[in-house]
């Protein structure tokens, strides 16, 4: 009998089954059909919604802001490095030369490498490369069987686990689901050590304070393998910095840019700029705002370590004007996120945007929603995709269900750009001359040697006909997804560690856990 790899959180009963794995077991045991591994490329331009001349308009506006307007820095040794390289400062507010800026941002790469400790998983960020990652932060998860609940660690490592199952996720965006049940003050410990040991696909740390964010940089080495100077040549950790939207950049931000960008690790610049809520109600001036911050932060970056890895975050979109909710999947979250791609694109930096959704349940809208957000992430330009896969509820809920539909989702991203082969073989003119008028293709040569991977088989929808579907007692999309992400738990294979690296990452944990790990009151 073998155990599942199904962690409970005491509110379901933990599963067994038994039955050997490979062809011997059934079709299920021979696991989930899913795309190989593979790196995703955008064999086409990224589409454009405005004129260069227009884009020229915003980026003038955002110079505005930050020269007449300015940004607060929060924390005072950042302060001081922007006043030394000539920025002005009163109290915490800093207003940036337009020079200065443009100056900065000229030094940051227009690509470079996310390394993992399993080479297979490393990938290039910027210029045609997509990469999809996890849903990052929410405080809840939520599945069918046990419903909406607060984020605890058994879930968060079952969600680390379909992360490294599933090969469409290329990396993992944070916490899939807050762990609450650790204490604040190791909680980063515990769970970087569960991303390092449950996946071998390159990860997240927050800079929630020095502890925090030195504390992922080193485990991110240890896990790797690797002394402090090739860490240093070789970016291995990523931080999300998010402004205080409208602009402010508080003191754990600014000290994680601070950390990384020192040691050359990646830093993610993404203003959190809501439409009517905390930016102009327009797209156009929620963008302006958006470029004013992000542009200060990657310039900061510049000025910490020229050179430094750094990406451009977008992500605006609207709010529900009824509710103030954040609303997701809007055309105007669409208008932002392919403007958004052309401005990184004209600072030549790597572009960093969202498949989001508004919905409280895997229905219709989660669906058509995330659909919405993928076009414009893959039309507008993404290089390094958050929140891939599970995000639900504005981004409060990672949802398994939703998680697994997800996937499905980009694997068609995934398929619908792969290049469409025209050599004379596919060109089909055999294949029709055999048919020839009024016949069909189905028993031609040409398809019975092509059918069974002539098209994308997908994870989740179904395809029957209707009696067959009603014969099957009419399953629908939300059932499927929660066969599959159970299975996928059970199907689930923990990455090979060497065991001296093991030993060195749980002694610094177990050392850092004794020594406090990281304050909780400021």
């Amino acid at each position: 009998m073998t155990e599942t790899s199904l962690e409970t959180s005491g509110t379901a009963p933990r599963r067994r089954r038994e039955g050997r794995r490979g062809g011997e077991a059934g079709q299920q045991a021979k696991g989930i059909a899913q795309l190989p591994r593979r790196k995703i490329r955008r064999r086409f331009p990224p589409i454009e919604i405005i004129s260069a001349d227009e884009v020229e308009a915003i980026h003038t506006a955002s110079l505005t802001v930050l020269e007449e307007i300015g940004m607060d820095f929060m924390l005072p040794e950042a302060r001081d490095l922007l006043q030394k390289a000539g920025a002005k400062i009163e109290g915490e507010r800093v207003r940036f030369d337009r020079h200065m800026i443009e100056e900065l941002i000229t030094t940051a790469p227009e690509n470079f490498t996310f390394h993992a400790r399993n080479p297979e998983n490393s990938f290039e960020v910027g210029g045609s490369s997509m990469t999809f990652g996890t849903v990052g932060s929410p405080p809840n998860s939520a599945d069918l069987d046990n419903g909406r609940r607060t984020g605890n660690h058994a879930d968060y490592r079952n969600f680390l686990k379909l992360a490294q199952h599933f090969n469409c996720i290329g990396f993992i965006s944070g916490y899939p689901v807050e762990p609450i049940d650790i204490h604040a003050s190791i909680r980063h410990l515990e769970a970087l050590r569960d991303m390092s040991v449950l996946t071998d696909k390159p990860f997240h740390a927050y800079s929630l304070g020095k502890e925090r964010i030195c504390d992922g940089i080193e485990i991110a080495r240890i896990a790797r393998g690797i002394s402090a100077e090739q860490l240093e040549k070789e970016p291995s950790v990523f931080t999300i910095i998010n402004t205080n939207s409208p602009l402010k950049l508080d003191g754990p931000m600014l000290r994680g840019i601070m950390e990384m960008s020192a040691r050359n690790q990646i830093v993610c610049v993404t203003p959190f700029t809501l439409a009517g809520a905390m930016a102009p109600v327009t797209v156009a001036g929620a963008v302006v705002e958006q470029n004013a911050e992000a542009l200060a932060g990657m310039a900061f970056t510049q000025l910490v370590r020229k050179g430094s890895p750094v990406i451009y975050g977008g992500f605006t979109s609207n709010v529900d004007m009824k509710s103030g909710a954040p609303a997701f999947g809007t055309p105007e979250y669409m208008k932002a996120c392919i403007v958004g791609g052309q401005m990184a694109r004209r600072y030549r930096v790597p572009y960093r945007t969202s498949n989001t959704c508004a919905a409280n349940a895997v229905d219709a809208q989660a669906a058509y929603e995330s659909v919405f957000s993928l076009w414009g992430v893959t039309m507008g330009g993404g290089n390094f995709i958050m929140h891939g896969a599970g995000w639900l509820e504005g981004g409060l809920v990672a949802g398994f269900e939703k998680f697994v539909l997800d996937c499905d989702l980009i694997q068609m991203v995934m398929e619908f750009l792969e290049p469409l082969a025209t050599d004379q073989d596919s060109l089909g003119i055999e294949a029709i001359r055999e048919v020839g008028p009024g016949g069909h293709f189905f028993g031609a040569a040409h398809t019975l040697a092509r059918y069974e991977k002539a098209f994308y088989a997908p994870m989740i929808s179904d395809w029957r006909n209707n009696q067959q579907w009603l014969a099957a007692g009419k399953p629908e999309a939300w059932q499927k997804a929660n066969q599959l992400y159970k299975q996928a738990l059970t199907d689930y294979r923990e990455p090979a560690m060497d065991a001296g690296i093991r030993a060195e990452l749980d002694e610094f944990v177990e050392r850092r856990k004794r020594e406090g790990g990281a304050p909780t009151d400021f």
